[in-house]
């Protein structure tokens, strides 16, 4: 959880989650659905699938318990470097380095290096420095610990605040009063714009209730197997009639209810979310090649489903709108 979201964030979650999944076998067993659900709002949910996947090996191949060399904990699925690094030394005292942004930016400042932290030589460098450092230390943990929370609330990005810093004697940028400067700016992501473009059907009427049409989107990808209503995606906004046409559709079948953004790490996404409407002549509901296979979930059941933030707005928005509709009915 901690990977990429604020640890304030994190803090709120992680025990709701390991209530949910007590264990690792908790967890193995557990469907994916379940996972994402609790899941929701960390974003990154590739993270809650690859954890899901290195429970079920844990189980299969170590018996359960999570082993505690880095080079086994690097098998695992999702488990990198640092995070085989930090559990086998935070948590089972072998010597294993670690290399995170926090660590990262402790040692080059130390160094005087002008180098970025996700340049590649810095990113080696820091490695061979990190196992030198554990290998002589005499708690690896201790030291692990120390480097990262050093970075994370002294060495900190902007504003060091080397004045209650242990190491500033041993500090060449502090030296050089250039540790504002050191390391250098990261080179900045592309992002990517694009648009989704929603499409509410009116929901079937079953034998539990009103059921919503939702699909479940790919397993690989930005937001993984998370369930959504269906939608059209493009790389800029489409007018409506031509979404109609692409649907068989009369263009006035489609009105749009509402737009907005949302914003993930390395894309600034647009909901564009549109209603058919089946009194408008010539309505009917789109071919299903058009749209992908749809299942119908029970409205009042939507919370269940795994869903990513706009889509849970989505799907709030559309839930409350027939809930009005059917008590209008039986008034």
């Amino acid at each position: 959880m901690l990977q990429q979201t604020q640890v304030a964030r994190v803090a709120e979650r992680f025990p709701r989650f390991v209530a949910r999944f007590p264990s690792v076998r908790s967890l193995a067993s557990s469907p994916i659905d379940e996972v994402l659900q609790e899941w929701e709002g960390l974003g990154y949910y590739r993270r809650a699938r690859l954890l899901h996947a290195a429970a079920r090996v844990i189980v299969e191949r170590h018996g359960g318990r999570v082993p505690s060399e880095a080079e086994a904990l690097r098998s695992l699925p999702g488990v990198g470097p640092y995070t085989a690094g930090a559990v086998a030394s935070l948590a089972f005292g072998r010597t294993a380095a670690i290399v995170d942004g926090n660590v990262a930016r402790v040692l080059i400042r130390l160094s005087g290096r002008a180098l970025a932290t996700d340049d590649a030589e810095a990113v080696r460098w820091c490695w061979d420095r990190s196992r030198s450092l554990v290998e002589a230390a005499a708690d690896p943990a201790v030291l692990n610990e120390s480097l990262m929370e050093l970075g994370a609330t002294v060495c900190t990005p902007r504003s060091p605040s080397c004045e209650r810093c242990p190491l500033a004697s041993a500090c060449s940028a502090r030296r050089r009063g250039a540790a504002d400067r050191i390391p250098l700016p990261k080179s900045r992501p592309t992002r990517t714009r694009v648009v989704h473009h929603v499409l509410l059907l009116p929901p079937r009427r079953r034998r539990q209730g009103l059921s919503a049409p939702v699909r479940q989107r790919p397993e690989t990808g930005l937001w993984a197997s998370m369930w959504e209503f269906p939608a059209i995606e493009s790389a800029r906004r489409l007018q409506t009639r031509t979404i109609a046409r692409r649907l068989g559709l009369p263009a006035a079948a489609l009105r749009r209810l509402e737009a907005f953004k949302h914003a993930t790490t390395h894309r600034d996404v647009e909901f564009v979310v549109l209603e058919l409407d089946p009194a408008v002549e010539g309505s009917r509901e789109p071919d299903p090649a058009s749209l992908g296979p749809l299942s119908f979930h029970p409205i009042e059941h939507l919370g269940e489903l795994a869903m990513s933030v706009p889509q849970r707005r989505i799907a709030e928005s559309y839930a409350a709108r027939f809930r009005l509709v059917r008590r209008a009915a039986e008034d």
